[in-house]
């Protein structure tokens, strides 16, 4: 049976941003792996590259208005978050071809691909869930967006 990844193992409440408002996808994956990296020893350019990198191997976007872009890095030991609604979607190549209001960056340790995979896994059940999208969408501030991730 494989490991339970807990959700709030890799997001803290100071890794949320409500109503960010941004032009396109590059420059959003942009401003959240500087926003990440600062929590984090590495350069921001180098989340941003690893992110992009990723990205362009395939849209990280899930459908329903919700992306996923993660990287994983040799710098790191465990899995990293930050979570971000923005104010209007953007345009994101997701599968479903909808722009994008949701993202929650995943920064994720190179060791384990196994435990890459179940961050993942766990992150994606969870945003799939209708009710806690539609419980992030109505928040009202940055914790009740937390909260609906980690709850």
């Amino acid at each position: 049976m494989k490991p339970t990844i807990d959700i709030k193992a890799m997001l803290s409440p100071r890794s949320v941003a409500i109503d960010l408002t941004c032009c396109d996808k590059f420059t959003l994956l942009k401003t959240l792996a500087a926003r990440a990296a600062a929590n984090l020893d590495i350069p921001a350019e180098a989340v941003a590259a690893e992110i992009e990198k990723r990205d362009q191997l395939g849209s990280t976007g899930i459908g329903g208005g919700i992306a996923i872009p993660h990287a994983r890095f040799r710098e790191i030991k465990q899995p990293h978050a930050y979570l971000v609604r923005l104010k209007q979607p953007v345009e994101f190549d997701a599968v479903d071809g909808k722009g994008v209001d949701i993202l929650f960056l995943l920064l994720l340790p190179a060791s384990s691909q196994l435990d890459a995979l179940n961050a993942l896994a766990a992150v994606a059940r969870k945003l799939r869930d209708p009710e806690t999208a539609r419980r992030m969408r109505a928040a009202s501030n940055a914790f009740e967006l937390y909260r609906a991730a980690v709850d």
